[in-house]
């Protein structure tokens, strides 16, 4: 049987002498798969993505990428096939938008060798995809904080990653980009087989672009499955603690949440 393009294999991993924060958790994914993390703050969902990606190593289980033990594989050896764009960065330089996509292609230089024109070419064309070439000669300092968001996709999409992990990628974007953003991220799966995981507090965006859904509560995976499956009312209220409908996008068919206000409750 073939192993599947990224495993994480009943993964526990702690800080320190708190309990575990991910606690067990099995997940495959596939090339071309869309998957999502979805669960309330300090379910585990960004440790479990710095675990998928090497920057964490698991205190008990494995994590394989294409059949080969995470733990064996050296960082550049990560990056040349895993790109991930974390939920908070600080720049700490004033480096041109530019300079922030181009470092997308450190995993490919090797010693003390420059980016090349064929670099160059590939960073802008992740400024465009991402809209942000506009951008590629001003300060990153200079952005609002939507606009270093879009400049840290292009830069996770010069890495040409094979798996790309996402860390509430929508932050601080306007509704017009959130959209742009997830096509973009769509468009990688399914047109170039391109694996994603995505951590993520919006249901409903989770649902209406993910292939699956992996729900966490206190570091367990509590459901997972098609998000027709995981995305109903008995099982949310159980990990949200919160009273919500769920119906159906007029648009799509995905499943969606609206929030039950308690002052409205019939």
């Amino acid at each position: 049987m073939m192993a599947s393009f990224l495993e994480a294999i009943k993964v526990s991993y702690g800080y320190r002498a708190q309990r575990w924060v991910v606690d067990g958790v099995s997940l495959s994914v596939e090339e071309g798969e869309f998957v999502g993390i979805i669960g309330p703050n300090g379910a585990g969902k960004t440790t479990l993505l710095k675990l998928l990606d090497g920057l964490l190593e698991p205190q008990q289980g494995e994590i394989r990428l294409k059949g080969r033990a995470l733990g064996e594989m050296s960082r550049r050896e990560i990056a040349q096939q895993v790109a991930i764009l974390p939920q908070e960065v600080t720049f700490y330089f004033n480096f041109t938008s530019l300079e922030i996509v181009l470092q997308g292609r450190a995993p490919f230089l090797g010693g003390l060798r420059l980016e090349g024109e064929r670099d160059v070419e590939i960073a802008r064309n992740s400024m465009a995809k991402s809209g942000t070439l506009q951008f590629a000669d001003l300060s990153i300092t200079e952005l609002s904080e939507g606009e270093k968001q879009r400049v840290l996709v292009a830069r996770a999409l010069t890495q040409q990653p094979r798996l790309l992990l996402l860390d509430e990628p929508t932050a601080n974007l306007d509704l017009n980009y959130q959209v742009e953003v997830m096509d973009l991220v769509r468009v990688l799966s399914q047109q170039e087989g391109v694996a994603v995981v995505m951590a993520s507090h919006d249901i409903n965006l989770a649902a209406e672009y993910c292939h699956r859904l992996l729900l966490l509560k206190e570091g367990r995976v509590f459901c997972q499955g098609r998000p027709e499956e995981v995305i109903n009312e008995r099982v949310l209220t159980q990990v949200y603690e919160c009273h919500l409908l769920v119906d159906r996008n007029p648009l799509s068919g995905s499943p969606r949440i609206t929030l039950r206000s308690r002052l409205n409750r019939k």
